[in-house]
């Protein structure tokens, strides 16, 4: 059986750019399956392992975003890369909040999109590898499973992370009680990828806050240093 990161499903329902971009995929050596609905996308992930999906968000019968949300919440932690005419941010918000790992508004170079697929799966090698050593963190009521992706918070509801939110909770627990600069997470969890701008770090750790913390408006592990980064607390002292 072929190594699954090499599997790649693509979701999109223009037959041109379908073809297009499998062709594209397989000259870098990639076994490409191609669907062109949401639903049938849907069940294929269910039903096996992928390296990789590729999801246009228009789709018939189930769009994009739903699909998304949909793997996720069924536990699966494919990363999922969107491909959209839809470039707002809101559109690029709503897409990692339903749990992409990645955004890429058409009309795109597909040079770009084969580099962001390969960025992607190296990303998850990577993480792989670190989350091996300590695969569980335990804090304030909370604990989170690297290895699945999915953890439990301090109220007892059960949480699914992406890829990018994992790695970043795992860069600022490895470094607990120190500041982390904006631009370090960008480059441990990026690497040398095309890089976002560090406004979008902050929108992860609103993330992780409204999952993990009692009172995201005043947290008491993720803790904001102003102009610089933040600074994570495992156990936070009284008044914190």
């Amino acid at each position: 059986m072929k190594d699954p990161t090499a599997h790649l499903l693509l979701v999109e329902d223009e037959p041109n750019l379908a073809r297009g971009i499998r062709e594209n995929l397989e000259a870098e050596g990639y076994a490409v399956e191609v669907v062109m609905d949401g639903r049938v996308a849907l069940e294929r992930v269910l039903a096996r392992e992928y390296g990789l999906v590729i999801l246009d968000v228009m789709l018939p019968s189930m769009d994009g975003f739903s699909v998304c949300e949909a793997m996720r919440r069924e536990g699966r932690d494919t990363p999922v890369l969107f491909l959209t005419a839809r470039g707002g941010p809101d559109d690029r918000i709503r897409g990692l909040a339903v749990g992409g790992d990645d955004y890429l508004p058409k009309p795109f170079q597909l040079r770009e999109l084969l580099l962001r697929v390969a960025a992607i799966l190296r990303r998850r090698m990577r993480y792989d590898a670190i989350t091996a050593r300590e695969p569980i963190v335990r804090f304030g009521g909370n604990e989170f499973d690297f290895r699945s992706f999915r953890g439990r918070s301090h109220d007892g509801s059960e949480q699914f992370l992406t890829q990018k939110e994992a790695m970043i909770l795992k860069v600022l627990v490895e470094r607990e009680g120190q500041v982390v600069w904006r631009d370090d997470i960008l480059e441990l969890v990026w690497g040398e990828d095309v890089l976002p701008s560090t406004r979008t770090i902050d929108n992860f750790i609103v993330r992780l806050r409204k999952r993990f913390e009692p009172d995201p408006e005043a947290p008491r592990h993720f803790h904001t240093v102003r102009g610089i980064g933040y600074r994570f607390t495992k156990q936070p002292t009284e008044g914190a």
